[in-house]
């Protein structure tokens, strides 16, 4: 049966549309490797000031970071107040990176508004109207990160789970717990926190990131609910002299990386 110019016409009008957007092919490799290599923790940084549009271009950058499902669940505090930085610095310990910096960034994870960045995510889609799938796994992905009064919500889930998975149903990562739901939060953070150190480094800066701080003093000075995070404290300035104590070494490759 031979196809009418009339049923390609057809077909071709019935095909669905898909967004296209070309990768640039022109970026520098060598460059790259370069921010990569000589990304370094600075232990100590000179008198010299981050610029206010390369601070704002890195944490722009930061937030370019993949995460779970475009919900974003982050804030980063940039502490400039005199006194909050004074504190700050003593809530890490009194480190030298952290005395030395120009800048101190807190990167807080957030599992408190899951709700509002998924009904973002549908208000703000970047087409006129969102798919009707779009809508429906934002209405949805909430609930997987969710846990309930009394862990209610994860217990259901958890017995849900067991009992799909005896059926051989593979199923996704979900919150059975509220230190799933900070785990899932603190991953996605984290990619948005080297996301940031490359930029410095990139833009002539460094970075020490310290988890080396006490949290429950940092909850305090930015006053932080119960399902907010600081996951780590980010020093960024200009690179001393004597800011890097040692080469830098890694292990043999055999120890981290398998092909299967």
């Amino acid at each position: 049966m031979t196809t009418t110019s009339h049923d390609s016409a057809t077909s071709d009008s019935t095909e669905k549309k898909r967004y296209y957007e070309p990768a640039p092919q022109d970026i520098d490799v060598d460059n790259f490797r370069k921010v990569l290599e000589s990304r370094r923790s600075v232990r100590k940084f000179t008198d010299k000031a981050i610029p206010t549009e390369v601070l704002d271009a890195c944490l722009d950058l930061a937030l370019l970071a993949p995460n779970s499902s475009n919900l974003q669940p982050w804030t980063f505090y940039v502490v400039q107040n005199p006194a909050k930085k004074k504190q700050l610095v003593k809530a890490c310990l009194g480190q030298l990176a952290a005395k030395t910096a120009s800048e101190l960034i807190v990167c807080v994870a957030r599992t408190d508004r899951v709700d509002e960045m998924a009904k973002k995510n549908i208000s703000e889609f970047p087409f006129n109207e969102p798919p009707k799938m779009v809508k429906q796994y934002y209405r949805f992905i909430p609930f997987n990160y969710k846990t309930g009064y009394f862990n209610a919500l994860g217990n259901l889930k958890k017995v849900a789970f067991k009992v799909a998975r005896t059926l051989d149903r593979q199923l996704p990562v979900t919150a059975f717990n509220p230190a799933d739901a900070k785990l899932w939060a603190a991953k996605s953070t984290a990619l948005a926190c080297e996301n940031l150190v490359l930029s410095l480094r990139a833009y002539g800066f460094d970075s020490c990131m310290m988890e080396g701080f006490d949290e429950p003093m940092v909850h305090k000075l930015l006053k932080l609910n119960d399902e907010q995070f600081p996951i780590m404290v980010i020093a960024a300035g200009e690179r001393a002299t004597d800011g890097v104590f040692y080469p830098q070494y890694r292990f043999d490759r055999e120890l981290f990386i398998q092909k299967i």
